[in-house]
């Protein structure tokens, strides 16, 4: 066992756990914060998406000891903000989340994507979703809710 010592929305903290531990298994288990979801294993579907400084990261692929001394950000860290009210009422508006099971990593992708580029076109918006998987909006709906949050969140990315 290792310490290991990074920040987790927004708090420093100290884990004495395997550095070859899943991180979203220590933010799922350890710390409790369950809407980083396991859908795939593999880093296919963006369910365990986070926030890696400042970019968006599959955790179900990420060793607890690379992120010593990191900033990661899971959809509850990222809920106390504007931008995430901005981009929760859009999704809700558009129809972008249906079954529920992609939106904390939708959401995730979509503040790392707006953050970078502010302005995206569709294209850049389909881009920066495309490690993320949905089966039940086929995306337009999801697409059109992040254009709507890059609309009415003008200013805040």
């Amino acid at each position: 066992m290792n310490k290991i010592t990074f920040t987790l929305n927004h708090q420093l903290v100290t884990v004495d756990l395997s550095p070859g531990m899943r991180l979203l298994d220590v933010v799922r288990d350890h710390f409790k914060l369950t809407g980083s979801k396991e859908g795939c294993g593999e880093g296919e579907c963006g369910a365990c998406s986070i926030l890696l400084n400042g970019s968006v990261a599959n955790s179900c692929c990420i060793p607890l000891g690379n992120v010593h001394g990191q900033d990661v950000v899971t959809i509850e860290g990222f809920s106390t903000t504007k931008r995430y009210e901005v981009l929760k009422e859009a999704f809700h508006d558009e129809g972008g989340s249906q079954c529920g099971m992609c939106t904390p990593g939708m959401i995730m992708a979509a503040e790392s994507l707006l953050s970078h580029n502010p302005h995206p076109t569709e294209e850049e918006i389909r881009i920066g979703l495309s490690g993320n998987l949905c089966r039940c909006t086929g995306y337009n709906m999801i697409v059109k809710a992040i254009q709507l949050a890059m609309k009415r969140g003008e200013g805040l990315w």
